[in-house]
């Protein structure tokens, strides 16, 4: 833990450095004292550093090519669910998270990362609410800055114990471990709390945060706001099986964003202006991050080796769950053979079944794009599944249908009820939102196993990982090996 808060603390150092236009008070005072004196001592300065973390969003801080920030999380969790498929295993990158491997290796990169990555995030965010109280500067203005930071370690927090942590699991203790809760800056090892006690400490730091949010306007989606705070509390609601929470949170996330015209879908998803996108980074041309940009993984139209050569596909068990008058389902060609509609930079590029292009860059030669977070549609989702878990049929119709009409206008509102409606709601969920890293947590946290079979998943290139059964042991990372060694056995390790 002491070498992770020291990368925290180097991570905001550089930030800020990069983030704030007037930074000259960097050069004067001593190095080790910069977040804590200077970088707080107005709130000119503290929104600098908030914008620091910002900038980690899309950020490479481990010299790992496939961990550009988030993105490296929204591709391991993909990856790891049967919806994304590897055509081939010429390109190693993702392939060992493909045939799970590495998350379940201590000394991995996929380990490390997803574990340090967040607790740069949570350390940066600390420094912030510790400080910003003190701090020259309007009282709305330490509100909104204390309002984010916040949220960003309830999220931080929320993604960690669902990647290292059991399934939380409503009505029973939840007291198998967790992470370690670290809510002030430090360098002392701590032991990992309870997934109980996380889920708690991100729930209250989310009703913090909607509380100090009232009243404040974002500069803009790279920001959080009081919708985007009730979008990651209908998650985490969500997951804890708390549906009444989870449909009341969603449906007020979503109130101010409406959904996009069908011909929006077909651009891109590369720019946060879309009026459906909630909270996304947008990448300019000056920060443009090459090959571990999320477009260099998943683009169509990028020149990077994961493109050319091993572009990721849909499995095609869910393409065929598509309706034919779905506008989605041109987002995916089942031939492998359509050069009109799906065309590629070069002839370098491999074509295959069910090839996506769901993410385009808009200049073939940056790998920029502006990364989705959250959307309108995952808020319609949520509330109609939690509206069905608790047995309200015709009101989880009724959510769905406004979205699914949307997508596809031949649509009929559903009749399913039970676990029929919930399977048509959790298929609709797996198409509006593939490739935006939700499929690993859907699976653990609706206890549903991996189930790979009868598409287009190679025996070879999955390792013979087609079926991972709901609760094995697999379902959780392991905690990195340096952390274990780092706080002398006081961090334990996950079962192996």
């Amino acid at each position: 833990m002491k070498n992770i808060i020291k990368k925290g603390i180097f991570g905001l150092l550089a930030v800020v450095s990069l983030s704030a236009c007037e930074a000259d008070y960097l050069e004067t005072a001593p190095t080790n004292q910069v977040a804590t004196v200077d970088a707080f001592r107005t709130t000119k300065n503290a929104w600098a550093a908030l914008n620091g973390i910002h900038r980690l969003m899309y950020s490479q801080i481990f010299s790992v090519q496939a961990q550009g920030g988030q993105s490296g999380n929204m591709l391991y969790t993909d990856i790891l669910g049967e919806d994304l498929v590897f055509p081939n295993v010429s390109n190693s990158w993702l392939r060992s998270e493909y045939q799970w491997i590495t998350h379940r290796n201590p000394t991995s990169s996929i380990c490390f990362y997803s574990y340090t990555y967040y607790y740069v995030i949570i350390s940066n965010a600390n420094m912030v609410i510790a400080n910003i109280d003190k701090a020259e500067g309007p009282d709305a203005d330490k509100k909104a800055i204390k309002a984010e930071a916040l949220t960003y370690r309830a999220w931080a927090y929320f993604q960690m114990v669902q990647l290292f942590g059991e399934r939380f699991v409503a009505g029973a203790a939840n007291s198998s471990l967790g992470v370690p809760l670290v809510l002030e800056p430090g360098t002392t090892a701590r032991a990992r709390n309870t997934v109980a006690e996380v889920y708690t400490q991100v729930n209250t730091d989310l009703n913090d945060a909607i509380s100090l949010f009232t009243g404040y306007t974002r500069l803009d989606k790279s920001h959080f706001d009081i919708s985007v705070a009730k979008g990651i509390k209908a998650r985490v609601a969500l997951t804890q099986q708390d549906y009444a929470t989870a449909a009341q949170m969603a449906k007020e996330a979503r109130a101010s964003f409406s959904l996009m015209a069908n011909e929006d879908y077909l651009t891109g998803f590369n720019n946060y202006s879309n009026k459906e996108w909630m909270w996304a980074s947008r990448i300019v041309a000056d920060q443009t991050n090459y090959f571990y940009s999320f477009f260099a993984y998943m683009s169509i139209n990028y020149n990077s080796t994961a493109i050319r050569s091993t572009p990721k596909v849909m499995f095609s068990v869910l393409y065929d769950k598509i309706s034919n008058t779905d506008i989605r389902k041109k987002l995916w060609d089942p031939t492998g053979t359509n050069t009109t509609d799906f065309p590629l930079p070069a002839s370098t590029f491999q074509r295959y079944k069910y090839l996506s292009k769901k993410f385009k860059v808009a200049d073939a030669s940056l790998s920029i794009g502006d990364v989705p977070y959250m959307r309108a549609a995952e808020m319609y989702l949520i509330e109609a599944e939690a509206l069905a878990r608790q047995g309200n049929n015709a009101a989880a119709a009724d959510v769905l249908y406004t979205l699914a009409v949307n997508r596809d206008s031949k649509y009929t509102k559903s009749t399913n009820t039970g676990a029929a409606l919930i399977e048509e709601i959790m298929t609709q969920r797996r198409i509006e939102l593939w490739g935006e890293g939700f499929r690993f947590y859907d699976l653990k946290r609706t206890n549903s196993p991996l189930n790979r079979n009868g598409g287009n998943h190679n025996a070879s290139y999955v390792n013979g990982v087609f079926d991972v059964p709901a609760n094995d042991i697999r379902w959780q990372f392991l905690i990195p090996q340096d952390e274990i060694n780092n706080s002398n056995g006081l961090v334990k390790q996950n079962p192996q």
